[in-house]
């Protein structure tokens, strides 16, 4: 439980400094034991631009299971070549409280391969 109350305590603080705009969306990564979510989100409207999950029906088959490392880096290579075909190249990455290691930092990675600036 203190786990889980410590990541939202730090995902409050990044949050009243990342603000998503339509020129440049906030990246929002999300992940589970499972699977791995990623939406661009434009604040100042409250839209949501771009959503994708492992278990997307085009993904599910690539990555097999969602919640490993491999899963991220081909997750954020897709996320990222999609958000290119929207037209979104600069984002604000929001790592919501998780540390920057292990599967947000392969996804970060990958989604900068797959063409996002941040």
């Amino acid at each position: 439980m203190r786990k889980v109350t410590g990541r939202k305590r730090r995902h409050k603080v990044l949050r009243k400094k990342i603000i998503g705009t339509q020129d440049r969306p906030r990246l929002c990564f999300s992940r589970s034991n499972k699977n791995i979510y990623a939406q661009l989100i434009d604040d100042m409207q409250g839209r949501t631009l771009l959503a994708l999950s492992t278990s997307s029906r085009g993904l599910k088959n690539k990555v097999g299971s969602g919640g490993n490392l491999k899963a991220a880096e081909v997750f954020g290579e897709e996320f990222g070549k999609r958000a290119i075909e929207k037209g979104y190249t600069k984002v604000v990455f929001d790592r919501s409280g998780y540390l920057y290691h292990g599967r947000v930092k392969v996804f970060a990675d990958a989604a900068r391969k797959g063409g996002l600036v941040f």
